[in-house]
C-alpha cells in the first residue's frame, strides 16, 4: 500500500509521468532502502534520466522538492541519484491497519480468466515414493496455491509414469525372479528389488534388455499377460501414492497416467506425417530441429514403439484442447530441459501458436545428506520414513517443552511434515537442495517450526488480550484523534517495520506468481516472523494504555492472519498451540 501511495504522489509531481507507463511502472521502480533510517522507500532516478535527459542527482533534487511541496505526509530527501521517502507514521499507520483488515487485502487479479494446467509430482509406477519426489510435489502444490491467490484458475494434474520401457524391465524381472506371495507382502519394496536386480543382471546378461523391449512391445500391442501384470503394478502403486499425498495434504484435479494418452498418440504421428515433419533416421522416425539448434526429436523408435516426446505431444494437445488450458506448466527436474525444448519446438513446428504458453518449471536435484538417490541402484530414501522421523522428533521436542499440550500427536504431525515442506520451499527451486532433517526441525532460524511457533505465540498473545476491555473506537484514519494517537505512541520503530512488512504482502505474492517461485513466499514468512518477534520483544503489547494496546493487538492479529495465509500458500499448516 505504501508503494501505491508513493507512486500516486510521485506521478503527480512530475510532468509527463504518463510516459513512464503509469502508476504500475512507478511501483516497479520503488525499492526498500538498505537501512531503515534512510527512509521507508527509495526511488532510483536512472530510468527517469533517460526519459528526461537530465542527470539522476538533478532529477532527485527536483522531485524531492516537489514531493515536500505537496505536503501529503511524505518527506522526501535527495541522496545522490535516489529520492528517499519517509511516511508520517501518525497519519499513515491507521490507514495501513484499516487496509490490512479489509476482506480483499492480498488478493490479486493478475490471472483473472486464465486457466493454468500444472503438471506436478508424476511419480513412476512400481517405484517407492522417495524423498526425491518431494520437490515436484510440494513446489507444484505451492505454485497452484500462489496462482490461485493471484486470480488464476489453476488445475493440478498428476502425470503418472505408468508406461514405457521400464515396464518391460519390470515384467522381465518378475518373470525371472518374482513371486506373487512375496509381492503381496511388500508390493512396492519387492517391486524395487526386482527392478534393481534387473539392472544388476543385465550387466552380465545384456540379452535381458532385448527381452524387456519385447515385453514392452507386447504391452503396447495388448498382450493379456503383460497387461495383467501392468495393471497389478499400477494398482499397488496408486494405493501407496494416495497415502503419501494425504500426509502431505496434496490433492489433484486429475490423475492421468501416460497410458491414458496411448490412443491419442497415433493422430499426432499422422499429423506430423501430413505436415512433412516426420523423417526416417536409421529405422526410427524423428522431427529435425536444426533451425532451433536442437538435436532431432525422436517420435518412434526402430521397433515402432512410442517414446516420451510422442506422449508429451499428445498430452499437451489434450490439455489445451480438452482441459481448456491457457498456460501449461511442467514442474519437472532441470535435467529434462532439453526434452521440453524439443517438445515445445515440435508443437511450434506443428503450427500450435499456444506452444509459447508452455513452460518448463525446472528445479534442482535433491540430495539427502550429500547423497544422490537412484532407483536403478536401489538407493532410495523413502519419504514415508523421513516423514515418520520428522514427526517423531517434533513430538519429542513437544514432550520436553510443552508436556501438557493438547493433541500433541496432531501438532507433531503438522510441525514435522511442515518442517520438511518448508525446508524444501525456502530454497530457490532451481538450486540443488542437500536436505538435512536436523536443520529443518530447528525451532530457531529460518525454518518452518520457527514460523509456526511465531504464529502460535501470536494466538497466545491474542488470548491474553481478550481479557482486556476492547476500546470503543476502532483505530482508523477517519475517526482517530491524531493528537491522542501520537501521544500514546501506539507503534515504535519495530511496530512500524512490521506494519510495512505486512503491507508488502501483495508485492511478494506478485513476484512469486510471476517467477513461479515459492521461495519468495517462504522468505516473506521468515521475514514477517522475525519482525514480529522483534516487535514482541521491544514493544510491550498488553499495556495499560487503551489506544496503544488496541493498536498493538490489532497489529498482532493481522500478523497472525498473514502468517497463516502465507503458510497455507506453501502447503504448511499453522497450529494454534505449540
Amino acid at each position: 500500500m505504501l508503494n501505491q501511495w508513493a507512486a500516486q504522489v510521485l506521478a503527480g509531481c512530475m510532468e509527463g509521468s504518463e510516459n513512464l507507463g503509469g502508476e504500475t511502472e512507478w511501483i516497479r521502480l520503488l525499492e526498500t532502502p538498505p537501512q531503515s533510517d534512510w527512509g521507508d522507500l527509495a526511488l532510483p532516478c536512472f530510468t527517469l534520466a533517460r526519459m528526461l535527459r537530465k542527470a539522476p542527482p538533478q532529477i532527485a533534487i527536483e522531485l524531492a522538492q516537489a514531493v515536500n511541496d505537496r505536503n501529503q505526509g511524505i518527506r522526501a530527501v535527495a541522496a545522490g541519484p535516489y529520492v528517499n521517502l519517509t511516511f508520517n507514521r501518525e497519519q499513515y499507520a491507521p490507514e495501513l491497519l484499516a487496509g490490512l483488515a479489509a476482506p480483499d487485502f492480498g488478493t490479486l487479479q493478475e490471472g483473472e480468466g486464465k486457466r493454468v494446467v500444472i503438471d506436478m509430482s508424476s511419480p513412476n509406477i512400481a517405484k517407492p515414493f522417495g524423498i526425491g519426489h518431494l520437490r515436484s510435489t510440494v513446489i507444484g502444490q505451492a505454485i497452484y496455491n500462489i496462482l490461485g491467490a493471484s486470480g488464476y484458475t489453476p488445475v493440478r494434474v498428476n502425470h503418472l509414469g505408468d508406461w514405457g520401457t521400464q515396464f518391460g524391465k519390470q515384467i522381465t524381472a518378475y518373470k525371472h525372479w518374482g513371486s506373487d506371495e512375496v509381492l503381496a507382502q511388500d508390493p512396492i519394496g519387492e517391486s524395487l528389488k526386482l527392478y534393481v536386480r534387473f539392472h544388476e543382471e543385465a550387466v552380465e546378461h545384456p540379452e535381458l534388455e532385448d527381452e524387456a523391449r519385447e515385453w514392452f512391445r507386447k504391452l503396447e500391442n495388448g498382450d493379456e499377460e503383460a497387461n495383467r501384470l501392468w495393471a497389478y503394478f499400477v494398482k499397488i502403486s496408486l494405493s501407496e501414492f494416495d497415502r503419501m499425498y494425504a500426509r502431505l495434504n496434496v490433492k489433484f484435479d486429475y490423475t492421468l497416467g501416460e497410458s491414458f494418452y496411448n490412443d491419442k498418440m497415433q493422430p499426432v504421428i499422422e499429423e506430423l506425417r501430413q505436415l512433412n515433419l516426420l523423417e526416417e533416421s536409421d529405422g526410427a522416425y524423428v522431427v529435425r530441429l536444426e533451425e532451433e539448434q536442437l538435436p532431432p526429436c525422436l517420435i518412434l523408435k526402430k521397433d515402432g514403439t512410442s517414446i516420451y516426446p510422442t506422449r508429451d505431444l499428445a498430452t499437451a494437445i489434450y490439455r489445451r484442447e480438452v482441459m481448456g488450458a491457457d498456460r501449461l506448466l511442467y514442474v519437472v527436474g532441470g535435467e529434462q530441459k532439453l526434452h521440453f525444448q524439443q517438445v515445445f519446438s515440435v508443437l511450434k513446428r506443428m503450427g500450435k501458436s499456444w506452444s509459447e504458453a508452455c513452460t518448463h518449471v525446472p528445479f534442482g536435484l535433491m540430495r539427502f545428506e550429500g547423497k544422490k538417490m537412484s532407483t536403478r541402484r536401489g538407493k532410495v530414501i523413502q519419504l514415508d520414513e523421513v516423514l515418520n522421523e520428522a514427526v517423531a522428533r517434533a513430538l519429542a521436542v513437544i514432550e520436553e517443552k510443552s508436556p501438557h499440550l493438547e493433541h500433541k500427536e496432531q501438532v507433531a504431525e503438522q510441525v514435522g511434515i511442515g518442517a520438511i515442506i518448508f525446508g524444501d520451499l525456502k530454497n530457490s527451486r532451481i538450486n540443488e537442495v542437500d536436505f538435512s532433517l536436523e536443520e529443518a526441525l530447528q525451532f530457531e532460524g529460518e525454518t518452518g517450526p520457527y514460523v509456526q511457533y511465531t504464529y502460535a505465540r501470536i494466538q497466545s498473545v491474542l488470548d491474553k488480550g481478550r481479557s482486556y476491555e476492547k476500546g470503543s473506537r476502532p483505530v482508523t484514519s477517519e475517526n482517530a484523534d491524531q493528537e491522542e494517537y501520537a501521544a500514546m505512541e501506539p507503534l515504535g520503530d519495530a511496530g512500524w517495520e512490521l506494519l510495512k512488512q505486512l503491507a508488502d504482502y501483495p508485492v511478494y505474492l506478485g513476484r512469486a506468481a510471476s517467477a513461479l517461485e515459492p521461495s519468495v513466499m517462504a522468505r516473506y514468512a521468515i521475514e514477517t516472523a522475525q519482525k514480529f518477534n522483534r516487535f514482541y520483544n521491544k514493544e510491550r503489547i498488553l499495556t495499560e494504555q487503551q489506544v496503544q494496546r488496541d493498536v498493538r493487538l490489532e497489529l498482532a492479529r493481522l500478523t497472525g492472519e498473514r502468517l497463516a495465509v502465507t503458510l497455507h500458500l506453501l502447503g504448511v499448516q499453522a497450529p494454534e498451540r505449540m
